[in-house]
C-alpha cells in the first residue's frame, strides 16, 4: 500500500523539516505556501492605523508520497520531531492511502512509479 502524507507546519519550520526529510532519504516532496487557521484563529495587526483581525495565517504544506506503512510512519515521526514547539499553531499531519501512481516518463505504475533511478529526474 502507498501513502500520501500531508503536513501543515509553521512557516519558520520549512528548512528544518526539508533537511530532516532529506536526512531520512526521502526522494521526493512538494512544498506549498498556504493560508489557513485552526485553534489559533489568526492574529490582530494594524494597517494604516486601523486594527485588523487577520483570521488566516501563513503556513507551509508538505506533500510526500511513500511506498509503505513503515515509510509513512517514519515521515510522520520525523516531521513531528522537527516541527514540534509545544505551542498552538504547530500544525497537523494527515495520511491517506493511495491506490495508484504513474510515472509519466516511463509509464511505471504503483510501487515502481515511486522508485528513484539514477537516470531519473
Amino acid at each position: 500500500m502507498m501513502y500520501k502524507v500531508e503536513a501543515i507546519v509553521r512557516e519558520e519550520m520549512l528548512e528544518d523539516v526539508k533537511a530532516a526529510l532529506k536526512d531520512i532519504k526521502i526522494n521526493g516532496l512538494m512544498v506549498s505556501q498556504i493560508m489557513g487557521f485552526g485553534a489559533q484563529r489568526g492574529y490582530t495587526t494594524f494597517v494604516r492605523g486601523q486594527e485588523i483581525d487577520a483570521l488566516m495565517k501563513p503556513k507551509i504544506k508538505f506533500e510526500i508520497v511513500v511506498s509503505s506503512e513503515k515509510w509513512r510512519d517514519k515521515v510522520i515521526q520525523t516531521i513531528c520531531d522537527v516541527a514540534h514547539t509545544g505551542g498552538i499553531g504547530d500544525g497537523k499531519i494527515f495520511a491517506y492511502e493511495i491506490t495508484n501512481a504513474v510515472k509519466i516518463r516511463t509509464g511505471a505504475t504503483g510501487y515502481d512509479a515511486l522508485q528513484y533511478e539514477d537516470d531519473d529526474e
